[in-house]
């Protein structure tokens, strides 16, 4: 008979426990430690637990940073077509691929272009987009945009070649860039939460025609969970693929920067993700879709496939932290701080 392991367990357990017990889940999940197993919750003198996410996972092996996914926006190959149209040209390839997601345990993702999340996509309202999604993996797959395209482009099974790719074959989605505003991609190949979950989404980037006010500094954060025993539930969570990472990174700003988040929310297993900022508020921009805020807060929901701009500033210097404003999900994984300097 199989145990049952789940996310409340790696929070009760704790120090070398956790990592036994995720070494158990590992053997019967096929989920397997790397490189030597390190400790993901320490105890403080006084025996309670720290947060959990000492110690840092192997990025370069893994093959992307999420403080470099934080910036990295993709304008594609650029060039002109004969009726004058900005052409946005890029090439995406699926590929099964192990990644270290917490010290000493790999997961099995589904990745685009080797990470999690893919790339982000970015482009002006009006422009054309041409995206050729090779399938190297050994599932069929998809890219599904949200916004708007011929059903043809709609990339789930049933529309067209472009709704189920087969491992080995290629399919090209074209359509222009519209509505402006922030949006996602995934795959929609059936079981659909398995190969979201697996980490087959991004975000895509509609800047209106006229751009957006400046600001000092631009970021993308995708939040999503990590399934580790694949039972339907979330184990850890995390933004831009790796749990804590920036609780141990934190991410530098200035004080009077005015800073520009893109926030997916492409969560599976749960029915609502948040972001909670610490000692500040931030203009919120549901959907990007418009370039007035619709209100001025420092929490948010989003449920799957919802999303946001949020524009902020802060005014001292000091270690603030930003998270999910659902306990479980800031121990698990959630959590990061910004580091304010004057």
């Amino acid at each position: 008979m199989k145990t049952r392991f789940s996310r409340r367990d790696f929070l009760k357990l704790g120090g070398v426990g956790l990592v036994a017990a995720a070494g158990t889940a590992a053997a019967m999940n096929n989920v397997k430690p790397v490189h030597g197993s390190h400790r993901l919750q320490i105890q403080t003198p006084e025996g309670h637990d720290s947060l959990p996410g000492a110690g840092d996972v192997d990025h370069e092996r893994n093959g992307f940073d999420p403080g470099k996914v934080l910036y990295d926006f993709d304008y594609g190959k650029v060039s002109t077509l004969p009726n004058g149209q900005t052409l946005r040209e890029y090439e995406v390839l699926v590929i099964n691929k192990n990644i270290e997601v917490v010290p000493g345990i790999e997961f099995p993702a589904w990745t685009y272009n080797g990470r999690i999340p893919g790339p982000t996509f970015r482009a002006k309202e009006g422009d054309r987009i041409r995206i050729t999604l090779k399938n190297g993996s050994t599932h069929p797959h998809s890219m599904h945009f949200h916004g708007f395209h011929p059903g043809n482009m709609d990339g789930v099974p049933g529309t067209g070649p472009g709704g189920m790719i087969e491992p080995g074959d290629e399919f090209t989605y074209e359509f222009d860039a519209e509505p402006f505003g922030l949006h996602l991609y995934h795959c929609h190949v059936f079981p659909l939460a398995r190969h979201i979950a697996k980490g087959l989404y991004g975000a895509f980037i509609v800047d209106p025609k006229e751009g957006r006010p400046p600001v000092d500094k631009e970021m993308v954060m995708v939040m999503h969970g990590i399934d580790i025993d694949f039972d339907d539930g979330n184990d850890f969570y995390a933004v831009n693929g790796i749990p804590f990472y920036f609780q141990n990174h934190p991410i530098q700003i200035k004080v009077g920067e005015k800073i520009r988040i893109y926030l997916v929310n492409i969560l599976e297993f749960d029915l609502i993700n948040s972001f909670h900022l610490h000692a500040n508020f931030f203009h919120y921009y549901p959907t990007g879709t418009s370039l007035t805020p619709s209100e001025f807060t420092d929490t948010i929901i989003q449920g799957q496939a919802q999303r946001g701009i949020l524009e902020f500033t802060y005014k001292y210097p000091g270690m603030y932290m930003f998270h999910a404003h659902v306990t479980e999900f800031a121990e698990l994984g959630w959590n990061g701080m910004f580091e304010v300097t004057a």
